[in-house]
């Protein structure tokens, strides 16, 4: 069944193709018939208007759905990163870690280095 936007569209094209052809014959038209056509050209460019509106809201999906697909790629790809910049920052403070150690020994076996100089002056003084 159709519904009510479409039959008056249907009566409207019907009485805009019979003030057509009072037209076409050379009748003089009424008041109502150019009410008619001039409403018939209001229609007509209101279904073009839709018709684009439906094309840009088509267009506007495809690109808010390149747009979600554009962020999904960029916050996995950011998410990577953070991992290999943690990994790094693991390894650096391993590194440094492992680094500090060997200064702390190296400075262990300085001071027992020291400390044996000093006793071996204490000794040669003597």
């Amino acid at each position: 069944m159709a519904d009510a936007s479409s039959i008056a569209y249907d009566a409207l094209k019907m009485a805009v193709e019979h003030v057509l052809s009072k037209i076409k014959e050379g009748k003089k038209l009424s008041t109502e018939d150019v009410l008619v056509l001039y409403l018939g050209t209001i229609v007509g460019d209101l279904r073009e208007i839709k018709a684009d509106i439906a094309r840009l809201d088509n267009k506007i999906d495809k690109t808010n759905q390149r747009i979600d697909d554009i962020v999904k790629t960029l916050s996995a790809r950011i998410d990577e990163t953070n991992k290999r910049i943690d990994d790094l920052a693991r390894s650096l403070s391993t590194r440094i870690d492992e680094t500090n150690k060997r200064i702390d020994a190296v400075q262990a076996t300085l001071l027992e280095i020291q400390k044996l100089l000093i006793e071996l002056l204490k000794t040669r003084q003597q």
